[in-house]
């Protein structure tokens, strides 16, 4: 091999690493969901949040990093899940929210499970079950390692029209 081919060999390599994203991944109900790790601020261990009146029971309340009053999701109940009590392996994924030019930061409650290269070319789109199932907050599905990953488009999860009544209330709490 010349040396020019090794070089147009080694571009290639470097143009596929640059068509890779990395995601979080945490477990649900026996189901691997990934978050893209650029989003991710930090992961922090459970601590008791302070619970907000009138919201509804997926948002566990807020909590107070460093000054920043976060509010507290809990994916299992979002998604009408079977409630595991929080454990020593729970943690706070805290994760930054993009809402057109506004940015907030918010938290999900969960295990974190592992984190994945995915090759651009190996994200699939969501299936479309019709209007029946809704797949808006799925921004693909990867099979990595021999288990298919649901990846989630956490803008669009956190930023759903259930959120929208308890945002000022979860912006005013005081800790």
């Amino acid at each position: 091999m010349s040396a020019i081919e090794q070089l147009d060999l080694n571009i290639a390599d470097q143009e596929n690493d640059d068509c890779t994203d990395q995601y979080l991944t945490f477990l649900l109900d026996g189901e691997e969901y990934g978050i893209d790790i650029l989003r991710v601020q930090e992961i922090k261990g459970w601590d008791a949040a302070t619970k907000i009146p009138n919201t509804p029971s997926y948002i566990k309340g807020v909590i107070n990093i460093r000054g920043t009053i976060v509010p507290i999701v809990d994916l299992r109940s979002r998604f009408t899940l079977e409630h595991l009590d929080y454990s020593a392996a729970t943690v706070v994924i805290v994760l930054r929210i993009m809402s057109g030019e506004r940015q907030r930061i918010m938290g999900i409650v969960d295990g974190v499970s592992d984190v994945y290269n995915v090759p651009h070319a190996e994200l699939n789109p969501p299936p479309d079950f019709g209007t029946a199932i809704g797949t808006e907050f799925v921004s693909g599905l990867a099979t990595v390692q021999d288990k298919m990953v649901i990846m989630l488009d956490i803008d669009k999860l956190l930023n759903s029209k259930e959120l929208a009544p308890t945002e000022k209330e979860l912006n005013t709490a005081e800790i």
